[in-house]
């Protein structure tokens, strides 16, 4: 058996990361092969988390990649067990690599799809092999809880400390608006595009309440159906992103959404906004 020296366990630390010991013991049942020790130390990894998967992920955060030339846009939740985990540098790059890999790759529609590919910032390296190495070194349970990825123009926008997601598909307009009204969704939380997106059964219902509320204050019944469509502006100014002023008035100067998009030429064509832990 070759001899195991310290200069290999040092060596074997300093790209693992994990314990003298561990490496030691790796490199010594590897036959003193560092790959073969590397890939032992990630299986008793995995088996180690492996008993503790019952527990409870409640932190992490939510990476975008977003793209107007090439049009495409994708976001990602990687949760974990606590705060200072999801603020750590190596996890925010793997949260990132999945959203970059998710949106330039050929995509996923789960998440083991998605680490079975390439990681975008280890060479040679899967994003599962990427993912099970930080997780063998912090020992905190990880999960790939939500991906989306669109196809065409998108914008995008990403809470700094991750909370918050944001993707919007446009069509035509810049870059910097389409970032600008990502920021705007997050703060204003809208639901649809436009009107034409709101369900009619709703609008019905609201303009059902607004006629009530006018007639049990009085007002004539003639003019009660003008005075419940005037209400129902204030409705649609609630949920539709279009119809919402941009909170920046001193670089937009009070417009709305709908008709800062049209000055630019930009359509609005759907977009998804995530906040942590909430479906």
């Amino acid at each position: 058996m070759p001899e195991i020296t310290a200069a290999d366990v040092k060596a074997l630390r300093e790209r693992t990361g994990l314990p003298m010991m561990d490496c030691k013991r790796a490199l010594t049942e590897a036959g003193g092969d560092p790959e073969a020790a590397i890939e032992a130390l990630r299986k008793a990894g995995k088996k180690l988390m492996g008993g503790r998967s019952d527990r409870e992920t409640s932190a992490g955060r939510i990476a975008v990649y977003a793209s107007l030339d090439p049009g495409v846009g994708a976001m990602v939740e990687l949760l974990c067990e606590s705060a200072p985990v999801a603020n750590n540098q190596e996890f925010i790059e793997l949260a990132s690599c999945l959203a970059q890999q998710l949106a330039v790759g050929p995509g996923a529609t789960t998440p083991e799809e998605l680490l079975a590919q390439p990681s975008p910032a280890k060479p040679g390296q899967t994003l599962q092999q990427q993912f099970d190495d930080l997780t063998n070194r912090i020992r905190e349970v990880f999960r790939l809880k939500r991906l989306c990825r669109l196809n065409g123009p998108c914008g995008g926008y990403a809470h700094h400390n991750g909370t918050v997601g944001v993707l919007l598909h446009v069509e035509g307009g810049n870059a910097e608006l389409a970032k600008d009204i990502c920021m705007h969704i997050a703060a204003m939380r809208p639901t649809v595009v436009s009107r034409d997106d709101v369900d009619p059964k709703l609008v019905e219902k609201e303009r059902e309440i607004a006629a009530t509320a006018a007639r049990n204050e009085g007002k004539p019944e003639k003019v009660i159906p003008k005075i419940a469509e005037g209400r129902l502006k204030d409705f649609y100014a609630q949920i539709c992103l279009a119809e919402q002023i941009h909170p920046n008035k001193e670089k937009y100067g009070g417009e709305t959404v709908g008709k800062l998009a049209a000055a630019a030429g930009m359509k609005l064509v759907r977009f998804v906004h995530w906040e942590l832990g909430k479906e």
